[in-house]
């Protein structure tokens, strides 16, 4: 999760961000260099700046020709840019918004990512597991009739799920966001084909640890709170 605005700024150089998606394993300056026909000086410079930043590190060094060259490795298996790096521009979900619109679903997502990567990366680093869930699934409906009913009925589904589990006098209670989204599925997308797999993150001391007892029931903890 990248928060920083001038971190966001350099993972998204076209460069730089192909050097990440090549550091899913270790590789030198050099070898970056053949594979992406760029001069190895101009492959340093982005990779310092990439460095600078947290996201690259030295997986180890190796001998070669009389020079120690370094092999570096990307931080993490993946990248998203928090809202959080907009700053004040950051939209968010306004009270009562209109929950047909595009935008308000779009400030939902929005929302999720910043608040859940925040605490994500507070938890990772006193290796703690967030209490956290999501489900996916797709589905085909006959005519918008179909959908308008569907909505109709997780709305009151949910409805009834949340007025029998809320407790706002439970002493070791704590506030959960649930949040539902139905989207058409973009052209040219096969929502029934299996993801690729995601790379390993590499090991490290960021790597989180086995969750603590009172992780896994939802005891809000420090390391939690973004």
């Amino acid at each position: 999760m990248i928060a920083d605005p001038a971190s966001a700024a350099a993972a998204l150089d076209p460069v730089r961000a192909r050097l990440l998606a090549e550091l899913r394993e270790p590789a030198s300056a050099s070898a970056l260099a053949g594979r992406l026909g760029v001069p190895r000086q101009r492959v340093n410079y982005h990779l310092r700046l990439l460095e600078k930043h947290g996201l690259v590190e030295v997986a180890g060094t190796r001998v070669w020709g009389g020079l120690t060259e370094r092999q570096l490795v990307a931080s993490a298996a993946g990248y998203v840019v928090s809202p959080e790096a907009l700053g004040a521009a950051a939209g968010g979900p306004r009270p009562g918004g209109d929950r047909l619109s595009a935008a308000y679903v779009v400030a939902l997502a929005a929302r999720v990512v910043a608040e859940v990567g925040g605490m994500a990366r507070n938890a990772v680093r006193g290796r703690k597991r967030l209490p956290v869930y999501g489900l996916d699934a797709a589905v085909r409906f006959r005519s918008p009739a179909d959908r308008a009913a569907f909505a109709e009925e997780l709305t009151a589904a949910v409805g009834g799920l949340v007025s029998k589990y809320h407790d706002e006098s439970a002493p070791d209670g704590r506030w959960q966001r649930l949040m539902v989204a139905v989207h058409p599925v973009p052209k040219g997308v096969d929502p029934g084909a299996p993801e690729p797999p995601a790379p390993e993150a590499p090991a490290g001391p960021e790597a989180p640890g086995p969750p603590a007892a009172a992780d896994a029931s939802g005891t809000p903890t420090d390391e939690e709170r973004p």
